[in-house]
């Protein structure tokens, strides 16, 4: 079965892992220690889309929804000014992603009070993953997968097989965590930051469309032990040129992002010490989210 999911499970993973090492010593001890488990649970978002028809609006926002009605400053940033001024049931349909991000934080900070270690590593996993595909500008619009421009497939291309390809080469050290003082503003500053790249992804690869013929565009690859008809190596080396770094900048500003809200939420918690826990075991069957012949519930971004 192959899935192809929001930053890609491969590109999820290695965003976790390496949001790790940015942290400070008192708190990187825990998180090192754990570090598999946090790496591994970071595609549970992901999975959940193939069993609960609620996680989808969790990992986008559709920001030409919001500005029919709105600009950019005027959008309501908490969710209870967001459900005066909207119906939730046209919130959930344009996308809650920086909402989500924020309820997640504050489901960390608990964790940490409670010195709730499995809900620790749980929610900084998942805000983990909530973060990262606010950093993704496809998860910021309507036209997430090309389909209003016949650029149908490019959501995946741009967040899976781009990684895949040269993430290896990226520099993932980013420096080190920093507060943030206001997290469900800076879950904003975020999907901004995404929405004005999407010109650039959309542009771009429909200005090299034209440059390469349909033959050289596409081609077998093998993808998990599949032969699977996609972008060939060669237009994927074009396009991720193209963007002069992009993929690489936004993958590092989320790493560094996600260690600064897991930083943050412990700060926010009290700084519990976390220095003398002991690795934590994922024995819990309800733990493993088994997708196992199952459609994805709602947008099929990944076709």
């Amino acid at each position: 079965m192959l899935i192809l999911t929001s930053w890609g499970f491969f590109a999820h993973k290695k965003i976790n892992h390496y949001a790790v090492f940015s942290l400070p010593a008192k708190l990187a001890k825990f998180y090192k220690s754990n570090i598999d488990l946090i790496t591994e649970k970071a595609v549970d978002p992901d999975k959940r889309c193939f069993t609960d028809s609620a996680e989808g609006p969790r990992h986008f926002i559709d920001m030409e929804d919001y500005l029919k009605e709105s600009t950019i400053d005027t959008i309501p940033l908490h969710w209870s000014q967001a459900k005066e001024r909207f119906q939730e049931s046209q919130l959930l349909k344009n996308g809650i992603v920086p909402w989500q991000i924020n309820l997640t934080y504050q489901k960390l900070v608990k964790a940490f009070q409670a010195k709730d270690y499995k809900r620790i590593i749980k929610h900084s996993a998942e805000l983990g993953h909530y973060i990262a595909d606010a950093h993704v500008p496809l998860h910021t619009t309507k036209n997430y997968n090309g389909q209003l421009t016949n650029q149908l497939g490019i959501h995946a291309f741009w967040e899976s097989r781009l990684p895949e390809m040269f993430s290896e080469k990226y520099n993932l050290r980013v420096g080190k965590a920093s507060y943030i003082k206001d997290p469900l503003q800076e879950a904003w500053v975020i999907v901004y930051e995404s929405n004005r790249l999407v010109d650039s992804v959309l542009t771009i690869e429909a200005g090299l469309d034209r440059q390469f013929k349909a033959s050289q565009k596409k081609s077998f690859i093998e993808r998990n032990n599949q032969l699977v008809w996609t972008y060939s190596d060669n237009y994927a080396r074009a396009y991720h040129e193209a963007m002069n770094g992009m993929v690489e900048r936004r993958m590092q500003k989320t790493i560094l992002r996600v260690a600064s809200y897991w930083y943050s939420a412990w700060l926010e918690s009290g700084q519990p010490d976390l220095t003398n826990i002991e690795k934590i075991k994922s024995t819990n069957k309800q733990d493993h989210i088994d997708i196992t012949g199952k459609k994805r519930i709602g947008r099929e971004e990944w076709m």
